[in-house]
């Protein structure tokens, strides 16, 4: 008669101990697995964000409608806010003229101390030139101090450390700034069709690492009935 024989003691807790560290180094790799796909989705969303924002400026930029008697209307950059007057793309219910907008780029915060935050400020549809008047002030009003009202219409986009603006004119980049653009935005007398609108707009964005691309940015607008003939 055969005696069976079992496992001794020091087998089971050896095999005990095996199987406790197979299982350890498999929650590791399943925690390493999980932290890598959070890490990937954050920055896919933080990317998708990204050019969302940069699809909003773009579209401000081509419903860009100067105004006629208007003082600067159309687009002016002031150094510190960018201010558009642009087609309303809300139509009304019955089909009547949806108006226009004045929007409003900014950035708010310190970006040394990391609070940088590139924000966009939206005017009701305005039917009245008088009250696109007004708006327009706001808008450079709300980029100095913005009212608890102002506050209402603005969105806060993404982390932005420093943002410049080139135009382009005369077959060359220059700053909106300058006395060369300065003399181009002259204030048009009542009833003339001037058109301030540069040929195009060069736009350089500082982001941090928070925004999900950390770096300098570049992206060009170009005026769509545009033809640069200069050989």
């Amino acid at each position: 008669m055969k005696t069976q024989r079992g496992f001794t003691l020091i087998e089971l807790l050896i095999a005990i101990t095996l199987m406790a560290v197979l299982a350890g180094l498999s929650w590791r790799g399943i925690d390493g697995l999980l932290r890598t796909r959070e890490a990937t989705q954050q920055h896919v969303d933080q990317t998708a964000v990204l050019q969302t924002v940069l699809a909003q400026w773009q579209a401000d930029l081509d419903a860009m409608q100067p105004v006629p008697g208007l003082s600067d209307a159309g687009v002016l950059w002031d150094g510190q806010v960018l201010r558009i007057t642009r087609r309303s793309s809300a139509w009304g219910n019955d089909g009547s003229d949806p108006g226009m907008w004045v929007v409003a780029w900014s950035r708010r915060g310190t970006p040394q101390a990391g609070t940088g935050q590139w924000v966009r400020w939206q005017s009701p549809a305005i039917t009245e030139r008088s009250t696109l008047a007004q708006a327009w002030q706001q808008a450079a009003r709300w980029a100095q101090n913005p009212s608890t009202d102002d506050q209402t219409r603005e969105t806060v986009l993404l982390p932005l450390d420093q943002w410049q603006l080139s135009y382009f004119r005369g077959n060359a980049w220059t700053n909106p700034l300058s006395s060369a653009a300065s003399s181009d935005t002259t204030t048009p007398t009542p009833g003339s069709s001037a058109n301030n609108t540069p040929d195009a707009i060069r736009l350089l964005i500082d982001l941090p690492a928070s925004a999900g691309m950390r770096g300098r940015l570049s992206l060009d607008w170009v005026r769509p009935n545009f033809s640069n003939t200069k050989s």
